[in-house]
């Protein structure tokens, strides 16, 4: 079909304005369905940037092997108080001696501590640590300095405070050089780490973890001045856990070695761990995973607002079919004046296009609104409902949807092709109505 004339367009557009209220509610289905292919995509992209982000902050080339309770399966004796298990210090040398491709094996220890300093106090985690784990967890420092190999071989009494620690006790001193009070211990402060995100439940053996209320001070330090067994007195109730290591963060040589390292590494601690107490965590393998997921979750959003822009159509179809009705006798005057068949199908499918086309550029602006929308609502319900808020999970609280730019002319195609393919079925009808019938209609 050669270009359209300008008239036909005009009349087409203008009568859509006689029904202005009918042509509304058809384009704002449109509209609707366009801003959804929009919106959607952006909330599935916003959400996988997010999980794949925490991943990468794992770091892709590294292994993570963490400590799992076990449940108690009522076999212990109520006189065995003592909770054993988990990773230890001959694994970690096991692990660093047996495999080639390990070129770092970082271990950690983990403990839920009250820190003080005067009359303050939190509710925090005391981390045993090495120099290494800044860079392996890209934990950035904001003042100060983070642990050395001389606070490992000397095992000092120092520690580095996360952000939210820092604040929480100093709030309107300098930590560096001051000292913190752990149990009847104290650490004196060299550095300040940077504001660092919670990071949801990754895998099945890395629970969420919040760093922001966190002390590190060198893992020597701990095992020598706390040890292994941790007793703890709760309501009465006397607990005891006797746990070497909580994690080990091993670091491989070639990524290409990712893989066929956590293999080994599974193989290695297989014979010295019955019980399963200890879980490996590969960010590689959960990153194709989330990618794999980010492309099934992009599918099905592009299907539902799909539909979404398809009843939209109906909803074309059947006002442009109600409008054949109505306009019998203007169709079978126009025919009668000389228009032919293909000039009543042709002025019809305009109109079904111009309401396509209107819906589907107004239902973009829509759509490039929902960034700047979902980040003004959620800072309206931190004002509004602050606990409520705080209490939903950090991914929630933290997403930012992220327009995905081929989206928009995907929508907008999708908007102008259901406005033609919905459209040609009653334009046809109307220029295959016989003009003397038409003429007689009332």
């Amino acid at each position: 079909m050669r270009g359209l004339p300008f008239r036909e367009c005009f009349q087409g557009f203008r009568t859509l304005r006689l029904h202005p209220l009918r042509s509304l509610l058809t384009i704002l289905g449109i509209f609707i369905g366009v801003a959804s292919v929009i919106w959607l995509m952006a909330f599935g992209e916003g959400i996988s940037h997010a999980v794949q982000k925490q991943i990468e902050g794992l770091g892709a080339d590294n292994i993570i092997v963490r400590s799992i309770k076990p449940r108690d399966d009522g076999s212990r004796s109520s006189n065995q108080f003592v909770a054993h298990y988990g990773l230890t210090r001959a694994d970690l040398e096991r692990l660093e001696d047996t495999i080639s491709t390990i070129k770092l094996a970082m271990p950690v220890r983990e403990l839920r501590r009250e820190i003080r300093f005067s009359e303050r106090r939190l509710d925090g985690r005391l981390v045993g640590c090495t120099p290494q784990y800044a860079e392996v967890t890209r934990l950035g420092v904001e003042r100060g300095r983070f642990l050395s190999d001389a606070d490992m071989l000397e095992k000092s009494n120092v520690c580095v405070l996360a952000a939210e620690t820092a604040r929480t006790l100093f709030p309107y001193q300098d930590p560096i050089g001051r000292s913190v009070g752990v149990d009847q211990m104290y650490y004196v402060v060299v550095g300040v780490a940077k504001e660092r995100a919670p990071s949801a439940a990754i895998g099945g053996s890395l629970d969420s973890q919040d760093f922001s209320k966190d002390v590190y001070i060198p893992i020597t330090t701990l095992w020598s001045r706390l040890g292994d067994l941790i007793v703890t007195f709760r309501q009465g109730a006397r607990e005891a856990e006797y746990v070497e290591l909580n994690q080990i963060t091993l670091q491989v040589t070639d990524i290409a070695h990712v893989m066929s390292t956590a293999d080994v590494v599974k193989t290695t601690l297989a014979p010295y761990h019955k019980n399963p107490d200890y879980g490996v965590t590969v960010p590689l393998e959960l990153l194709e995973q989330a990618k794999t997921t980010r492309l099934m979750l992009l599918i099905l959003m592009i299907v539902i607002a799909g539909i979404s822009l398809t009843v939209g159509g109906i909803g074309i179809m059947n006002i442009t079919l109600a409008t054949v009705t109505e306009r019998t006798r203007e169709i079978g005057i126009r025919r009668a004046l000389g228009a032919k068949r293909r000039d009543i199908a042709r002025q019809f499918l305009i109109e079904t296009t111009s309401m396509a086309t209107t819906g589907g550029l107004t239902g973009i602006a829509g759509g490039l609104l929902c960034r700047p929308a979902v980040i003004g609502l959620r800072h309206l319900l931190e004002k509004i409902i602050p606990e409520t808020v705080e209490k939903l999970p950090p991914i929630v609280r933290e997403i930012e949807p992220q327009i995905v730019l081929w989206s928009i002319p995907l929508a907008f195609g999708i908007s102008v092709s259901v406005g033609i393919a919905f459209g040609l079925y009653p334009a046809i009808r109307a220029s295959a109505l016989d003009p003397i019938e038409a003429l007689r209609h009332s």
